[in-house]
Order: C-alpha cells, then structure tokens, then sequence
C-alpha cells in the first residue's frame, strides 16, 4: 500500500513531465495569470545577497560574519592562523570574498574560536 500524497499515476505524471519539457525550458512565465508570478525586490527590501563583510565595525556585519563562518567551518578548525582557516573555507566551498577577507589578516595572528576570527574580520578586533 503506498501512502503518498500523489494521485496520479507513474505513467501519467512521466507523461505531464514530456508535455511540460519544452515550457519550462523555454524560462518564459509558466503560469496564465499574471499575479501567479513571483514580485520582483522592491527598492527599500533589505539586502539579502550582500557579502559577510560590509558595514566594517556595525554589530550586524559581526553577526553576518560569524554566521558565514559558522556555515562554512567547524569547531575542529580552531585554533588556528589565517592561512589554515582560509584553506578550510576553500574545502568547504565558502564565498570567495570570505576566503581573501581571511587571508588578507595578520599571518602572525592566530585565532581560538570563530567568535574571534569574526570580530577580527568585522574590524571589532
């Protein structure tokens, strides 16, 4: 017994997927109506796609900072210098302007957490 929530066959949604092929390629608007499709971003919404650092020394580009650390790196990276960081962040297919704000600190520093690393890079340092 499957307990799906589909209530089309396997043949005919594989049958629904080749009619539709060719209409979502095509990167027209699939739907009929207009107001089905996504707005695009007004001018006042927040920025979402910004760089972990911008804004040097505002409390919000030391969060943004560390949580684009945290995503990209481990406990088990700490503690270490500069260099040993950023080429954890290139195994870990961070953002490339993450990866030279890393690497362009001080080779001599060596940072405990990424607490640390975040306020080093955030200017708070």
């Amino acid at each position: 017994m499957q307990r799906g929530s589909d209530r089309l066959s396997v043949h005919r949604d594989d049958e629904m997927k080749h009619e539709l092929r060719e209409l979502l390629r095509s990167g027209h608007p699939t739907r009929v109506e207009e107001w089905h499709d996504p707005e695009p971003a007004a001018d006042d919404d927040p920025e979402v796609w910004g760089g972990p650092v911008g804004g040097l020394g505002s409390p919000a580009s030391l969060e943004r900072t560390r949580l684009e650390l945290a995503r990209h790196l481990s406990r088990h990276a700490f503690p270490a210098k500069p260099g040993e960081v950023a080429r954890s962040l290139r195994r870990n297919n961070a953002p490339g302007g993450l990866i030279d704000a890393v690497a362009a600190l001080p080779h001599g520093e060596r940072y405990d957490n990424a607490q640390r690393l975040a306020e080093a890079l955030a200017g708070g340092a």
